[in-house]
């Protein structure tokens, strides 16, 4: 009987746990932000490619044309760590760099950095 009252409590308490750590996260596809400015152009959380790629592509390297530029997410994947994981493009059909169409960004760190801005 013992036993059967510890595994009771123990399921219990662990399904409200389960509950208090799905994140309700207020993104979703569509919705719009700013390419914000960094020092030095060091964009951690945002995935740019590195210069050598964008000008393999036939791309221009400079980070001055991205900033102030408005970005729509495009889709949304959440990791099992927990991190959300968004792919951005412009909202001008353009592409990043001339050479990039989609960009990989970790959105919830790209906001709490400043990395990205709400319209």
């Amino acid at each position: 009987m013992k036993n059967y009252i510890i595994t009771i409590l123990s399921v219990f308490f662990l399904s409200i746990s389960n509950f208090s750590q799905t994140s309700n996260s207020n993104f979703k596809v569509g919705d719009k932000f700013l390419v914000g400015k960094t020092e030095m152009n060091n964009y951690e959380h945002i995935k740019f490619p590195r210069k050598n790629f964008i000008i393999k592509k036939g791309g221009i390297a400079t980070y001055k044309n991205i900033i102030g530029r408005e970005v729509t997410i495009t889709s949304l994947k959440e990791h099992k760590n927990g991190t959300l994981l968004a792919i951005i493009k412009l909202t001008s059909n353009k592409k990043f760099f001339n050479s990039h169409k989609f960009i990989k960004v970790n959105i919830r760190k790209a906001i709490s950095e400043k990395e990205l801005l709400r319209i």
